[in-house]
């Protein structure tokens, strides 16, 4: 071979090895993080948030290059959004007495659908994400153009959104008990989260009030019911999916016109896009075909699913973080876009596939082994779970607040209202301003 086309060839490689080289440490650290986010989606109690601003805090001490620790946060956070449905359906679980009270998926797994609601969820997701990953783009940048606008209406959407939720309740008592349940949780957002967290376990900048309430108004009370009204979970029939198709993509999209309120809008929860996206149908009492829990479980996994990719529009484009996988990705790379939106769309439908595989795989493993566990032994176990986290996050007044938020995340259900009104920790105080 002629030196000088030796010399064009190594000039080749060594080209391309520098290219590759880059792209296989991002697609390692990525993987990493698919397999951190499985682990941690299977933690009853383990919040996504929380896990990804902890990664975030352990970025400095990763060894590796920004770019990689970021896909490393964002594939973490987004295969942990699809797994944590599945510790959500095994907790909880009611006996047959109190099963029109429970949230659709633990009547599907008490119905001996536990296998199909985890298909379901898979399903939801994936047409979320196929449709929100083109759609992320135009909308990101149409947000942008008119972030001054939202920022002047927000309190008014934000109370339009309230509005709405309340309406979406079938029975004036109904209505009445989710105002009442709404104004007790802002209040609550209004005394606890400009508190300091007191000696806190985590690093100071990972430190927040967050984890100690969306755990008691959401985890803690569910968990607490089913310590003396949990009954035994049933043999799980075949994974055979009982919607159709035509029914499965519209709760989808539904799931995802919900997501661009909670990807673009702070405060709004992926259970309250998908009780407004099914038309307030959403854990209300099923009918006699159980469509109404499939349905829900669709359009809230579609809703998770599209709320991860919009927040990352919304970080990318607009500047503004959303979620804690977003605010975890800003503190890794501060002042800093190791992608920009194409690369975080990449890693989003890298992790999203991988999710959307694993949700059946490990969880259809994970309905087994819980039926051979004390119910009553793991919902104790979650509870102290839970209590730990709050006491890391936040020190002693985390605890305090976390025994408060239990005891308000308690009165929906006994009043016949749903606990999405309980999102007014957070919306109360942005809408106050």
């Amino acid at each position: 071979m002629p030196a000088s086309a030796a010399g064009q060839a190594t000039a080749v490689l060594a080209s391309a090895s520098a290219a590759f080289g880059p792209a296989a440490t991002t697609l390692s650290f990525a993987l990493g993080g698919v397999a951190l986010g499985s682990v941690s989606g299977l933690v009853p109690g383990l919040h996504a948030n929380a896990f990804a601003l902890a990664l975030a805090a352990a970025a400095p001490a990763l060894p590796g290059p920004p770019t990689a620790v970021v896909a490393a946060i964002l594939a973490a956070g987004v295969v942990h959004t699809f797994l944590d449905v599945i510790p959500g359906l095994v907790l909880g679980v009611p006996d047959a007495a109190t099963a029109p009270a429970s949230l659709p998926g633990h009547r599907l797994v008490l119905a001996g659908r536990g296998t199909e609601a985890l298909r379901l969820s898979a399903l939801g997701s994936v047409a979320a994400l196929v449709v929100a990953v083109p759609l992320s783009v135009p909308l990101s940048h149409l947000v942008a153009e008119g972030s001054n606008l939202l920022r002047t209406w927000l309190p008014v959407l934000l109370a339009a959104v309230v509005c709405l939720l309340v309406l979406s309740e079938p029975t004036r008592r109904a209505r009445v008990a989710g105002v009442g349940c709404f104004l007790l949780a802002a209040a609550l957002g209004f005394v606890t989260l400009d508190l300091s967290p007191t000696r806190a376990v985590v690093p100071a900048g990972v430190a927040s009030m967050l984890a100690p309430l969306f755990a008691g108004l959401f985890g803690a009370p569910v968990v607490l019911d089913a310590v003396d009204s949990a009954g035994p979970i049933p043999p799980q029939a075949d994974g055979r999916v009982g919607l159709s198709p035509g029914a499965v993509l519209r709760s989808a999209l539904s799931g995802v016109g919900g997501g661009v309120l909670v990807g673009y809008l702070p405060g709004v929860s992926a259970g309250v896009a998908a009780v407004l996206a099914l038309g307030g149908r959403g854990g209300a009492t099923p009918n006699a075909e159980g469509t109404t829990d499939r349905a829900y479980v669709v359009a809230t996994s579609g809703a998770n699913t599209a709320t991860a990719v919009f927040a990352l529009g919304s970080l990318a484009v607009v500047g503004t973080p959303r979620s804690g996988v977003t605010v975890a990705v800003a503190s890794a790379a501060p002042g800093d876009a190791p992608f920009g939106l194409a690369g975080f769309l990449a890693v989003a439908v890298l992790a999203g596939g991988a999710g959307a595989v694993l949700v059946p795989l490990l969880g259809d493993r994970y309905l087994r082994v819980a039926r051979s566990v004390s119910h009553r032994r793991l919902s104790l176990s979650v509870l102290a779970l839970l209590w730990a986290s709050s006491f890391a996050f936040a020190g002693v007044v985390g605890v305090c607040a976390f025994a408060v938020a239990a005891v308000v995340g308690l009165l929906p259900p006994r009043f016949g209202t749903r606990r999405v009104h309980l999102m007014g920790v957070l919306v109360g105080p942005v809408v106050v301003g």
